[in-house]
């Protein structure tokens, strides 16, 4: 089941951030980004009451961008990525969007999968995008209609 996050869930998020990337966002991030970004949209992916995946982002104006997708390792290949991006895209067309947009690392070929199966295309390489260790991340992108007739 998918439902909007709670502020109580950021603990559980960040934990799964941190089993997830190399550089997580903290508890604290995660608050800041519930109670102070106002473009935010989070929501969390349960399985029998147990959040086991969250996605994060963001739409002003007529984009969304993808800031954040994880599910828990051992939820992995099972499709449930597959309902947070089908709950993004769902809200980006409520909200007209025209676009969606993100970043992902060269080296992630599993998200890589993943958004071509939602036929993200590759517009740009951002050099050195990750701070971590240099790598550079693919920008995505998707048209998704919005306000085109």
């Amino acid at each position: 089941m998918i439902r909007e996050m709670k502020i109580e869930d950021c603990s559980i998020v960040s934990q799964i951030d941190a089993q997830c990337f190399p550089v997580p966002w903290s508890e604290e991030q995660y608050k800041r980004e519930f109670n102070e970004n106002e473009f935010a949209y989070l929501y969390v992916l349960e399985d029998h009451n147990e959040i086991i995946g969250f996605i994060d982002f963001w739409i002003t104006f007529d984009s969304c961008q993808l800031a954040k997708i994880a599910v828990l390792p051992s939820y992995r290949g099972k499709h449930y990525a597959h309902l947070l991006m089908d709950k993004m895209i769902e809200r980006a067309q409520q909200e007209n969007c025209e676009i969606i947009s993100l970043e992902v690392r060269v080296s992630n070929t599993a998200a890589h999968k993943l958004y071509e199966a939602y036929d993200f295309i590759k517009v740009n390489v951002r050099k050195q995008y990750y701070q971590d260790n240099g790598e550079d991340a693919d920008f995505l992108i998707k048209a998704i209609g919005g306000n085109c007739e």
